[in-house]
């Protein structure tokens, strides 16, 4: 008809057939236009709205990935593909090429709608606890560039008429140079897997790894890298498959297991150790932590003191008390009743090997609150009184003379 009417006011068979496909050709791409912008402005919206009205978290998601406006695409892409015969019939070649290039089109539209529905499955999969333990971004990742690699092959042997197996066996022939380009990847992948398996590290875990700067709080796993924000706010990269090569630190069992270890010691002056005479013995039963420690011990060293007949009036002669076994006593006592210590645990305070700075006493426990800040405060409150009882035992903590002290010297010469 369209033909017809151009030949008949005049235009000649070949101007008129032009014509005519130039308004066909206008009609498939108004048409595809409207129908592009139909979905949009209907389907989509109203699949949107139903998202926003669900109680239901999952369809938000799928609609701040654009999930729903990645499958809109399908639509005008099928429509020129079905109408290009239509429009471009007296052009076979055209029409083919032209419907090549849809197909395409339509493998990359996949490809998006998969990459996007990936990620929001991701974002779900991340809102649940358990994806603190198994990260799964690496996996997704490594999902998506697989996908995208295959999808690049056949893209291009759908735009070059090739079959897509041919491309491929081309390729596995420069296996060496993918693996070195991909070097980062598979290692990453590989890396990812393991630690996943073996539940090295997961999302919140604090961990150290000194090589790389590293000392805080695990915020990513991805395929290639892990991120770790450090204490002073700053970021580290880390490439995953280091976590596997290299050592690190992971403080996760410290949290899990309620106990935060207090490992330090104090310098204790050697030339104030003394035995206990009965002046001292009197002095140290007006401490209440060492009352019952007092009565039990003084009757056991009578006893056996009297056992052997050992003749206590000579100091070396049978056992004594000492003043730093009395207050190494005292901290136990002291430890055992305090309400951020934990008892279950590993606890001791021990005397370690002499040195040229004094006689270490360690203390060696658990606090029962895990949180930096507040461990730090119970550590520097347990320090801070046992520092200021050492002299009440006749015992001074060993320290360097400073210039004051040379000073004083001076002063006194």
């Amino acid at each position: 008809m369209i033909e017809n009417f151009l030949i008949n006011h005049g235009l000649s068979i070949n101007t008129a057939n032009i014509m005519e496909m130039l308004l066909r050709i206008i009609i498939l791409i108004g048409g595809s236009f409207l129908a592009n912008m139909l979905v949009k402005r209907y389907l989509i919206e109203l699949t949107h709205m139903a998202a926003r009205r669900s109680s239901i978290k999952w369809d938000d998601v799928l609609v701040e990935r654009k999930v729903f406006v990645r499958i809109s695409h399908f639509i005008p892409a099928l429509l020129i593909y079905l109408l290009a015969p239509w429009a471009l019939g007296n052009f076979p070649r055209t029409m083919e090429f032209l419907q090549r290039l849809v197909s395409a089109y339509v493998i990359i539209v996949a490809l998006m709608f998969a990459s996007a529905l990936l990620k929001a499955l991701m974002d779900v999969y991340q809102s649940y606890p358990a994806s603190r333990k198994h990260p799964i971004g690496g996996y997704i990742q490594a999902a998506e560039i697989v996908m995208f690699f295959l999808g690049g092959i056949f893209v291009i042997s759908v735009i070059l008429k090739k079959s897509p197996w041919g491309l491929l066996s081309l390729l596995g022939g420069l296996t060496a140079v993918l693996i070195l380009v991909f070097k980062d990847v598979l290692l990453g992948f590989a890396a990812s897997f393991q630690l996943n398996l073996n539940d090295m590290i997961s999302v919140g875990d604090w961990i150290e790894m000194p090589k790389y700067g590293a000392d805080g709080d695990v915020i990513d796993i991805s395929l290639t890298t892990v991120k770790v924000r450090n204490w002073d706010k700053t970021i580290t990269t880390i490439p995953t498959y280091a976590l596997i090569s290299d050592s690190f630190k992971n403080w996760r069992g410290m949290s899990e297991s309620g106990g935060r270890r207090i490992k330090r010691a104090i310098y204790i002056d050697m030339n104030t150790i003394k035995f206990c005479d009965k002046e001292m013995i009197e002095h140290f039963r007006k401490f209440q932590h060492l009352r019952d420690y007092l009565d039990r011990k003084v009757r056991e060293i009578e006893e056996y003191n009297k056992q052997f007949d050992f003749d206590t009036s000579v100091l070396i002669n049978g056992r004594r008390l000492t003043n730093v076994g009395t207050f190494r006593a005292y901290i136990v006592e002291y430890l055992r009743r305090h309400p951020k210590i934990r008892q279950d645990m590993t606890f001791l305070v021990r005397h370690l090997d002499p040195t040229p700075n004094g006689l270490p006493i360690e203390i060696y426990v658990f606090s029962n609150d895990t949180v930096w800040a507040n461990y730090e405060a119970i550590q520097a409150d347990i320090f801070d009184h046992v520092l200021a009882v050492v002299p009440e035992f006749g015992l001074r903590i060993f320290q360097n003379p400073s210039g004051a002290d040379f000073a004083k010297l001076s002063a006194k010469g």
